[in-house]
């Protein structure tokens, strides 16, 4: 008898505890990231060469290989990163300059930055950007009027 009464109020107890658990709902629920219809197209051999100039002997591995980050990598460089320029100063944000973001190196460890700045053959992997912050990131090209506009990675949705 005694028994089955402790059994009683530690049940009691451990259903009452079960409840009075908060939940986190701080978390929330990752967003699928929408992909523009072009990243079904394979490779340029411009986009090509610029992969080969940051990942070298590692492309294969690093990105060829792995079809999500083949994904990415193309999202990246046909839609998310945008070159503007703006020649009017008062139009001018504030905002981090190029040379003031790291290289990407951990695969090509001689990789240099560019000594001219050209919008056309800038490659963006070059540098380590934050590609996957929420948010547009905006950044200048040192003593020019170019703007760099990195489109967050969920901007279609």
């Amino acid at each position: 008898m005694r028994s089955l009464f402790i059994n009683a109020i530690f049940s009691v107890f451990l259903s009452l505890s079960c409840f009075g658990q908060k939940i986190n709902s701080n978390r929330s629920i990752p967003q699928v990231i929408v992909f523009n219809d072009n990243t079904k197209a394979p490779f340029s051999s411009d986009e090509l060469k610029k992969l080969e100039q940051v990942y070298g002997d590692a492309l294969a591995t690093e990105i060829m290989d792995r079809p999500n980050r083949v994904l990415f990598a193309k999202e990246i460089l046909r839609n998310r990163v945008v070159v503007k320029e703006v020649s009017n100063p008062k139009a001018h944000k504030p905002c981090p300059l190029l040379s003031e973001v790291p290289l990407f190196d951990a695969f090509v460890s001689n990789l240099t930055r560019d000594e001219f700045f050209n919008p056309k053959t800038f490659n963006p992997l070059k540098y380590n950007f934050p590609f996957y912050r929420r948010g547009n990131q905006l950044f200048r090209v040192d003593q020019t009027d170019y703007f760099i506009l990195i489109k967050p990675q969920h901007y279609n949705n």
